[in-house]
C-alpha cells in the first residue's frame, strides 16, 4: 500500500516537473520571439532621426510582467518596450509599436498555425523554423524543415481551394479592397496580393478574395472581380479603397452599380505629402474637420474652408480633396453607426501593417505562391478576431435599399425590396 502511494506521489511529482519544463520552454520562446521582433522593428527604423540627429525609435527597457495563457499553462512574460517618437502624418498621433506575436491586450499566446505564416512572410525560410521554435517545444521533433515544407504546401492547397469556392450563398454588402506588396526571396518581382474583405448582411467581416496581381493594374483587379462574379458574388452596395485607379476602373466595368468610397487614411497622407512640413499640422486638423463632420453639409463647408485657406499656395493638395468630394463623402449616405467603418480600409491595413514593415528589411517568402498562401493563412487567422460592424442589424436594411439622411433612416425598404435583398 505504501509503495502504491509512493508511486502515485512520484508520478505526480514527475508530471509536475514535466509541466514546469514545458512552461519554462514556452516562457523562453515567447521572450526570445518578442526580443527578436523588437530588434527587427528598431533596426528597420535606424535611419529615422530628429533635427538633432537623434534616433526617433529606440528600445526602452521592458514592460511590467504579465501572465499569458499557453497550451502549457499560464506563463509570465516580460515584453520589451519601444520608444517611438515618430508622428503619423495622417492622424497627427504618435506612432506605437504593437507586437504581432502578443498584442498589448492579448492574454493568450498565438497558435503555432498563426505564428508560422507570419515568420515565413517576415523572410524566414523553412530550414530556420526548427531552431527558432526549438526552445518553445523543448526539441525540434515534429518541426523539421521537411515538415514545415509540407505545411506550406498544404496551405497553398488550402488557398487554392479558397480561391475556387462558390460565393452564391454569400452576400457582401460592403467590401474593402487593397493591394499588399511583399518582397519575394527567390523572385526578382515583388508579390502584389490583391485583397478584398467583405461585410455580410449580418454584419460579420470575412476574407472574400486574395489573389496575385500585377502592380494593382486595372486588368488585374478586373480579373479578380470577374472571377468573383462568375462564382456567384453579387455587386456590393459600397466598396472602400484608396485612390489606386486600377481598382476603381475595374469596379465600374464589372460592378457599375456599386458606390465608391475613398479611404480617408490614404487620402490624408496624400494631401499632407503635397504640403510643406510647416503647413501640415494645421492642414491635418482641417482634414479631420472634413472627415469627422457631423453630416455632409458640414463636411462640404469644411472643404470650402480648406480650399479657401490652402488653395492659393498649394492648389495640388487642395485638388486631391476637391476633385474627389463625392467619393470622399459618400459614406454619409449610410447609417451613422457605419461611418467609422466606411472611412478607411482598416481591416486590411491593420492585418498586414506589421508584415509590411518587416518585409522592408527582410527578403520575404521564398516564392510568390508560398507568399500568397502565407498571406492567406495570416488573414484567415486574423479574421477570427475581427469585430462585427456597429449596429449590424442595419446592414441588411442597407442591402434592401433603405434610405438614410444624416446617418438616420428616413425610408424603410418595402417588403418586396426585403425579399429581393434576402
Amino acid at each position: 500500500m505504501l509503495r502504491v502511494v509512493a508511486d502515485k506521489q512520484t508520478s505526480a511529482e514527475l508530471g509536475s516537473s514535466l509541466d514546469e519544463i514545458v512552461r519554462e520552454g514556452a516562457r523562453r520562446m515567447l521572450a526570445a520571439a518578442l526580443e527578436a521582433e523588437v530588434d527587427a522593428y528598431v533596426s528597420g527604423l535606424v535611419d529615422e532621426v530628429d533635427e538633432h540627429g537623434k534616433r526617433l525609435v529606440v528600445r526602452n527597457g521592458h514592460a511590467q510582467p504579465r501572465s499569458i495563457q499557453t497550451g502549457a499553462g499560464a506563463v509570465e512574460v516580460v515584453a520589451p518596450r519601444v520608444d517611438d517618437r515618430r508622428v503619423d502624418e495622417a492622424t497627427g498621433q504618435r506612432r506605437r509599436f504593437r507586437s504581432s506575436i502578443i498584442p498589448p491586450w492579448a492574454r493568450k499566446s498565438p497558435k503555432v498555425a498563426e505564428v508560422l505564416p507570419l515568420m515565413y512572410l517576415h523572410g524566414m525560410s523553412s530550414k530556420d523554423f526548427a531552431p527558432a521554435l526549438e526552445e518553445f517545444f523543448g526539441s525540434t521533433a515534429g518541426l523539421s524543415a521537411s515538415v514545415v515544407t509540407r505545411l506550406t504546401t498544404q496551405w497553398q492547397d488550402e488557398a487554392e481551394r479558397f480561391s475556387r469556392r462558390s460565393l452564391a450563398d454569400r452576400d457582401y454588402v460592403y467590401v474593402w479592397a487593397d493591394g499588399v506588396h511583399f518582397n519575394v526571396r527567390l523572385d526578382e518581382h515583388r508579390l502584389c496580393a490583391l485583397v478584398i474583405v467583405g461585410v455580410r448582411s449580418d454584419g460579420t467581416k470575412e476574407l472574400v478574395s486574395i489573389t496575385d496581381g500585377i502592380r494593382e493594374s486595372t486588368e488585374s483587379w478586373a480579373d479578380v472581380l470577374r472571377d468573383l462574379r462568375r462564382r456567384g458574388m453579387t455587386a456590393p452596395t459600397v466598396a472602400v479603397g484608396d485612390g489606386a485607379l486600377g481598382f476603381w476602373a475595374a469596379l465600374r466595368d464589372v460592378f457599375p452599380e456599386t458606390v465608391e468610397a475613398r479611404c480617408w487614411v490614404h487620402k490624408a497622407a496624400n494631401v499632407l505629402n503635397a504640403l510643406p512640413k510647416s503647413a501640415q499640422p494645421a492642414a491635418r486638423r482641417a482634414i479631420a474637420e472634413i472627415r469627422d463632420a457631423e453630416d455632409r453639409d458640414h463636411a462640404v463647408k469644411a472643404i470650402k474652408a480648406f480650399e479657401r485657406d490652402y488653395g492659393a499656395k498649394w492648389p495640388k493638395a487642395v485638388a486631391k480633396i476637391v476633385d474627389d468630394t463625392d467619393v470622399l463623402l459618400s459614406f454619409f449616405d449610410y447609417p451613422a453607426e457605419h461611418w467609422v467603418h466606411l472611412k478607411t480600409s482598416n481591416p486590411i491595413e491593420s492585418t498586414f501593417a506589421t508584415v509590411r514593415l518587416r518585409t522592408k528589411v527582410t527578403k520575404g517568402p521564398g516564392s510568390k505562391a508560398a507568399g500568397l498562401a502565407m498571406a492567406f493563412k495570416l488573414i484567415e487567422a486574423a479574421q477570427d478576431r475581427w469585430r462585427s460592424l456597429n449596429a449590424p442589424h442595419l446592414v441588411a436594411l442597407v442591402r434592401a435599399g433603405a434610405k438614410f439622411e444624416k446617418g438616420v433612416i428616413v425610408e424603410r425598404p418595402s417588403e418586396q425590396d426585403r425579399e429581393v435583398a434576402a
